[in-house]
């Protein structure tokens, strides 16, 4: 008979490393039912169970996604073991939730991670002393240097064969006494191994239990509030300290620290660096700085050099081009495919869908360095780093971690932002996220920094940094509604020791990502480039125009919304205008249509994406354009997200209209006030630099958008005086 295994524990415990140790390549990854948080799953290689990797939490109250899917499993999936990860470095925070892990009665074993560490530190735990004061067997591992992991697979298999759950580590008699109550009260209406969860969460006036069992909780109200009185404070803050307080005697009793260092561990040291207020930003734009020169490059004048990832990507570019596409072309002609479907299959299929896969090499080299970072622990010092600045601007730094997760995708970024308990700055969140470039604008980066800048990644650079200070502008801005107003919430954050990392967690989650990429790439831009295909061959008569695609449907299309953009310097190039609408659908549909698009245009001369861009584009209006996309609504699956995130399509309709007034505000200040810069506003023609002057209209334009924005940003908050006031009253 098969076992059933959940795996849970805080963030950073080496979860994750130990899921992967246990099922090597037996795993699955999909979504939980309802929620966009990953569910992962797996089977341990030469053992009868099936592991399920819950999502990493710091307990089991219901505030966020990850603490309902965790509870929810545990409570109605009933698996037959619990594997409590424990890391060993930083006990006392990990058995808040371990406590009530052991409540619900379920088998468990608690894996105490890290042990490596603990070890260089010095410290000592009594591991027989720690697994009698919990009731439970306590295991020593180290998951990254798979030690100890064949004994806990072993204590897993017999906890499963013997059923019985832990025993409960019990509170102060006061605590107890209004549990018992809540036991009694609860009679058969649960399971007997689960009353006690359901009773502590009585106590605590857990809103999900409480409505489960009104009555229940009405009956030991009185009980609870005499406490409250006793105590002198709320109740889920009674239970808090309580936990504590045994955790501080469990810990106590179990664990012996060595004598510490004066200067501290070296992630202390490290962190004293790395967070200062003096060093911590120029370092984060210095790491910046690195992964995009190694993906991308450098150039100054003369000087240059070609990132790994352009590298590749200019040899899969090549492949693609040839043999491929001409490949395929000869092919058509000697078997007398007819000249709609030839073009359908080089220009439209493989012009289409290569354009976007020929910056899979970038793309993957990105993945690499983010997982890198996120595995060694940078990625929260970013995270405690930038509070400083973002609580300037009204925001929290809990806006990182979601603007962290939005660098792979907007839609799992915009999801995270429902761990922000205020719901304020969860919906600010939700809206601007998307200005920070994902995966999917990478290749929009790249395209314009190889075609316009020479290849050099300080483009890159600039794409990220424009998107952290829109946010930040942003957050003044949105903040003056009074729907949206209020002060930013306080952050608190853990920071884990830095780690070396696991090369199977990079180059799965590196693989993984990429894998992600490429899917979208066959499906949505296959489609979308098929599309627009058919809409630039064929004329509104439905007669196929041979490489004629001004009298196409498209173009047409094209030059009517070209009015629009002509202000940020690109509107003349009805391609332009085609490529950012087609955006919307998925970000690598900018470049999908400038492959589909300039393959057909540029027929027997064979000119590459890059050659035609540089004869449309000045660097003022690259930029203009690099920074509308960028900024501009994100792709149609990012726009159903924030929808699932504000609650209506007004709201969402409201987010949309506003980062597509930011983006044309800010391309328009860039194309107005560059393309004033001697050599900024010049294209090539023919080989030869053509200065299109001064864009004086667009320039008037920005300045007047500049004077309006810096009104907006120094104006008064209309309803300060009434967030003085609230507070005033609740002090």
């Amino acid at each position: 008979m098969s076992v059933t295994m959940a795996l849970i524990g805080n963030p950073n415990c080496g979860k994750t490393t130990l899921f992967n140790k246990l099922t090597g390549a037996n795993q699955r990854v999909g979504n939980w039912p309802g929620v966009t948080i990953d569910k992962k799953t797996g089977r341990i290689h030469g053992h009868d169970i099936d592991v399920v990797d819950l999502p990493g939490i710091y307990s089991l109250s219901p505030y966020s996604p990850e603490e309902i899917v965790s509870r929810d499993f545990l409570l109605h999936e009933t698996p037959d073991v619990v594997v409590n990860i424990v890391d060993a470095t930083n006990i006392e925070r990990n058995l808040f939730l371990t406590l009530q892990v052991l409540d619900l009665g379920i088998p468990t074993v608690i894996a105490l991670n890290m042990m490596d560490q603990v070890e260089k530190l010095g410290d000592k735990v009594d591991v027989d002393r720690l697994s009698k004061s919990l009731g439970c067997p306590v295991v020593p591992i180290s998951a990254l240097k798979n030690k100890g992991v064949d004994d806990l697979v072993a204590k897993v298999e017999r906890a499963a064969a013997s059923g019985h759950g832990p025993d409960a580590v019990e509170f102060d008699r006061d605590i107890e006494d209004v549990i018992s109550s809540a036991v009694s009260s609860l009679g058969d209406r649960v399971p007997k191994e689960r009353s006690r969860f359901y009773a502590v969460k009585m106590v605590e006036r857990d809103e999900r239990v409480c409505g489960e069992f009104p009555d229940t909780c009405e009956a030991i109200s009185s009980e609870v509030e005499d406490l409250e009185r006793r105590m002198d404070d709320e109740m889920d803050s009674i239970m808090a300290d309580a936990r504590y307080n045994l955790i501080s005697d469990i810990v106590g009793q179990s664990l012996k620290r060595a004598p510490r260092n004066g200067k501290g561990t070296l992630s202390d040291r490290i962190d004293r660096v790395v967070t200062s207020r003096i060093w911590g930003i120029p370092i984060f734009l210095g790491v910046l700085s690195i992964v995009f020169l190694g993906i991308i490059g450098f150039s100054w004048g003369d000087f240059s050099i070609t990132g790994i990832g352009t590298y590749f990507t200019d040899w899969l570019n090549g492949f693609i081009e040839d043999p491929i596409q001409s490949g395929v072309a000869e092919w058509c002609a000697s078997i007398g495919v007819s000249e709609a479907m030839t073009s359908l299959l080089v220009d439209g299929i493989i012009g289409g869908v290569g354009a976007v896969i020929g910056f899979l090499p970038q793309m993957l080299v990105l993945f690499l360095a983010l997982c890198i970072l996120e595995d060694i622990g940078y990625m929260s010092r970013i995270a405690f780093v930038m509070d400083r600045i973002f609580r300037h601007f009204g925001l929290s730094g809990k806006s990182l971690i979601p603007i962290l997760v939005g660098t792979g995708c907007g839609v799992p970024g915009i999801m995270a932002s429902r761990t922000i308990e205020s719901e304020r700055d969860r919906r600010i969140t939700a809206m601007t996220v998307t200005f920070i470039p994902c995966g999917a604008k990478l290749p929009v980066i790249a395209m314009i920094t190889s075609a316009i800048f020479g290849g050099n990644g300080l483009v890159a650079v600039f794409s990220y940094v424009l998107g952290i200070v829109v946010i930040l502008i942003s957050g003044i801005i949105l903040k003056k509604f009074r729907r949206l107003s209020g002060e930013a919430t306080p952050f608190i954050m853990e920071l884990p020791p830095y780690h070396i990392p696991s090369a199977v967690n990079v180059i799965k989650g590196t693989l993984d990502r990429g894998w992600a990429f490429v899917k979208k790439a066959g499906t949505i831009i296959l489609l979308a480039s098929i599309v627009i295909w058919v809409l630039s061959s064929y004329t509104w008569g439905l007669q196929y125009n041979a490489g004629d695609i001004n009298d196409s449907i498209l173009a047409s299309i094209g030059h009517a919304i070209s009015y629009v953009f002509m202000p940020l310097g690109w509107g003349d190039n009805w391609e332009l205008s085609v490529g950012t609408i087609t955006g919307l659908i998925a970000k690598e549909n900018v470049i999908g249509t400038f492959g589909t698009l300039f393959g057909i245009e540029a027929g027997e001369s064979g000119e590459g994406l890059e050659a035609v861009l540089g004869t449309m584009l000045s660097s003022a209006s690259g930029l203009s354009f690099l920074a509308f996309n960028l900024i501009c609504a994100p792709c149609f699956a990012a726009m159903g997200a924030m929808h699932r995130e504000l609650g209506s399509w007004k709201s969402t309709g409201m987010a949309v209209a506003y980062q597509c007034v930011m983006a044309y505000a800010v391309a328009l200040i860039i194309y107005g006030i560059l393309g004033c810069i001697d050599g900024w506003n010049t294209i090539m023609v023919d080989g030869v630099a053509t200065d299109l002057g001064v864009p004086v209209a667009s320039t008037v334009a920005a300045i007047i958008v500049l004077a309006v924005m810096a009104y907006v940003l120094w104006a008064k908050d209309p309803f300060r005086q009434l967030h003085d006031g609230s507070r005033e009253a609740s002090e």
